[in-house]
């Protein structure tokens, strides 16, 4: 379907990127943004979001969240690291609330679920522009953050065959990658940074999802998806120590 509405003259010629791996999908969001008179470009990796910010200095991402290479969670939370306040609303074929909370806290403006219609999105469009429009700012201009949490005195943590550097945001076993998603890390890195504390999943689910009152099976969903990436024999943990009765708590040996 494509959406035919009278063009918005301050839209004319502003890039958008797509970041979209689904050609389909792609190829009528950019249809579309042409007929509302914006220039799209579309990338399909998220591993080449940040040269195409910088080479087309679009006003706004569209940004879906299953990407190869790299997630759409973790691209905007680059993004926003290095500084780019470059506009984003997430397409996402996810429901899952926690997925939404992650998006919004790492700073997506908006958060539209596929499938979506698309006279809904090229409104939602709209209406974040005006929005960024009457709220002007530098693409690199750093919002004021919160005080991060207590640092190890190192960023490099070395666990058996496991390297994780908080700093970089990288894992390895054996020398291999390990791919962790937004939130396993964040999980991983909230764990690091309280050692020997017992960690209940109330205060998992607040500090590592922003979410007050989730279903603790979420924070036990992912411990065992960590446990299976890091734990030698994930059915006995050494590292992510189950305390019963009360929640995890992180154990470097």
């Amino acid at each position: 379907m494509i959406v035919d509405r009278q063009h918005d003259a301050s839209a004319a010629q502003e890039a958008i990127l797509i970041v979209e791996d689904d050609a389909a999908i792609a190829t009528g969001l950019a249809l579309n943004l042409r007929i509302e008179g914006y220039s799209p470009t579309v990338v399909s990796d998220g591993d080449q979001v940040a040269a195409a910010v910088a080479e087309e200095q679009p006003v706004l991402i569209l940004l879906d969240l299953s990407l190869p290479r790299m997630d759409g969670l973790q691209v905007l939370g680059e993004l926003r690291r290095i500084g780019d306040r470059t506009p984003v609303i997430v397409l996402s074929a996810r429901e899952d609330e926690y997925d939404k909370v992650a998006a919004l806290r790492l700073g997506a403006d908006d958060y539209v679920t596929k499938p979506f219609a698309l006279a809904e999105l090229m409104a939602r469009v709209a209406a974040v522009l005006r929005r960024s429009r009457a709220a002007p700012h530098s693409p690199l201009e750093a919002p004021p953050a919160p005080p991060p949490p207590p640092a190890p005195p190192t960023s490099a943590l070395q666990f058996g065959d496991v390297a994780v550097d908080l700093a970089t945001r990288t894992v390895t076993r054996g020398g291999a990658d390990v791919r962790l998603t937004h939130l396993e890390f964040e999980l991983l890195a909230y764990l690091i940074h309280n050692p020997a504390q017992v960690l209940s999943r109330e205060r998992l689910l607040r500090e590592v999802w922003g979410v007050r009152g989730g279903s603790p099976r979420t924070v036990d969903n992912f411990v065992a998806q960590l446990r299976g990436k890091l734990e030698d024999d994930p059915d006995n943990p050494t590292h992510i120590v189950t305390v019963r009765g009360s929640g995890y708590r992180w154990a470097h040996r």
